[in-house]
C-alpha cells in the first residue's frame, strides 16, 4: 500500500488533481490531512449544531459531517481515523471507505462509549484522512457504481436523505 505524505497531497493540490476545499495548511499531517466538524445531527431533541459545541453524553450517537469539500482521483481512494484526542475522551466514530471519483462532504456517525460528556466544537479537527494510491484505475468509479451520496454538502441521512 502507497499511501500520499503531506508534499503529495500538496503536489496535487496545486496541479488541480484532487481538491480539499477550504484547504489549511494547518490541517496537514505527515500522512495525510485533519478534516473539520461543520455539523453535528441529533436525532432529538437537539437537532442540529452548525455553531458552538455539540455535546454528546455517555451513550449518545451522533452524526457529522466535515466542513470540506473533498474530490478524491479516479486513482486514489482514502480512509478516516479519528483523532486519538477524542478517542481518549471515549468516543468511537463509524467511517468507510472513501472511494476513487468521490465528491463531497463527508458524513460518519460519533458514539460516545466513555463515562463524561464530551465537546464537539464545531470547526474542530475531528478526524484523519489519509490517501491510498490504487494499483490500477476502476473501471467504474463511485458515480457509476452507486453514487448515493455523491455531491453531498452537510449531514446526509441513509439513502442520501438530507436532514
Amino acid at each position: 500500500m502507497v499511501i500520499l505524505t503531506d508534499q503529495d497531497i500538496v503536489h496535487r493540490l496545486e496541479k488541480g488533481t484532487m481538491k480539499i476545499d477550504p484547504f489549511r495548511e494547518k490541517n496537514l499531517t505527515p500522512n495525510g490531512y485533519d478534516l473539520t466538524i461543520n455539523e453535528v445531527y441529533f436525532k432529538a431533541p437537539e437537532g442540529k449544531v452548525t455553531i458552538g459545541s455539540a455535546y454528546l453524553e455517555p451513550g449518545q450517537w451522533c452524526l457529522v459531517s466535515t466542513e470540506e469539500f473533498l474530490e478524491i482521483p479516479h486513482d486514489l481512494c482514502a480512509t478516516l481515523w479519528m483523532r486519538s484526542s477524542f478517542i481518549r475522551k471515549g468516543l468511537l466514530a463509524g467511517f468507510g471507505l472513501v472511494d476513487a471519483g468521490f465528491r463531497g462532504t463527508l458524513t460518519f456517525s460519533i458514539t460516545n462509549v466513555g463515562p463524561a460528556k464530551v465537546a464537539l466544537p464545531i470547526n474542530e479537527r475531528i478526524c484523519q484522512i489519509s490517501y491510498q494510491k490504487l494499483q490500477s484505475i476502476p473501471q467504474k468509479l463511485y458515480d457509476d457504481r452507486s453514487g448515493t451520496y455523491q455531491g453531498q454538502m452537510g449531514v446526509t441521512l441513509d439513502g442520501g436523505r438530507k436532514v
